[in-house]
């Protein structure tokens, strides 16, 4: 933000400043941030196969459990039914059954019956553990990090009001109106205008231009 964006006032560090927080997560900085450092130089051979072995290993385990399934009425079903309140109506994955809030890590390791893994790490089983509960938010800001990157080229009209667009803050409408970017990227570098309000104006876009091909349509 200070190299790109600069600052009029004193910076202040809030985790609502970062964008994409459900990727930019404390237990996920070594899987983000090795590799590049391994690039840079800055990650000794030591380290760099320990990181290596732990990113093996929630790959490996992760897969187990995706491939690993519980049936109805099974000793590990009954197990499940104790922990949950409910039967299981069908058969599920230990990936999927580990996205219950009911359900642990340790709990789904511990069913009768089901292999146990080879996981003795800690921070491999917690890793396993979070990756399956927040799986679906995961895909989903990364769905809205994939449709950002696609429409950044998109033009701003230079006419456009944006104390008209719903959903904006006023604070954000008025960087906006005193800029004038030219385009979504432009937009997205602007000190204070987050993803979501990039997402407003994508979606305002969108709704200009049906409006605008309707009143064409009908002459």
């Amino acid at each position: 933000d200070l190299i790109t964006m600069g600052t009029k006032e004193p910076y202040r560090m809030f985790t609502s400043r970062a964008e994409y927080r459900l990727l930019l997560r404390e237990d996920n900085a070594d899987l983000r941030l090795t590799e590049k450092g391994r690039e840079l130089g800055l990650v000794d051979d030591t380290r760099w196969a320990a990181f290596s072995q732990k990113r093996e290993a929630i790959e490996r385990e992760t897969a187990r459990l995706a491939t690993t399934w519980v049936q109805p009425n099974s000793p590990a079903a009954e197990k499940i039914a104790e922990k949950t309140g409910r039967p299981l109506p069908r058969e599920y994955c230990l990936s999927d059954l580990l996205k219950r809030p009911e359900l642990t890590y340790a709990d789904i390791t511990s069913l009768p019956g089901m292999e146990s893994g080879d996981v003795h790490d800690e921070a491999v089983a917690e890793q396993v553990q979070i990756q399956a509960k927040y799986q679906g938010y995961i895909d989903r800001q990364q769905d809205e990090i994939d449709k950002l990157k696609r429409h950044e080229a998109t033009p701003l009209p230079a006419e456009l009001d944006y104390h008209q667009v719903e959903g904006l803050s006023n604070e954000i409408r008025q960087k906006l109106s005193n800029t004038r970017p030219e385009t979504l990227a432009h937009a997205a570098r602007i000190s204070g205008v987050t993803p979501a309000a990039i997402s407003i104006l994508l979606v305002h876009l969108k709704k200009r231009r049906l409006i605008t091909n309707a009143e064409v349509a009908n002459g």
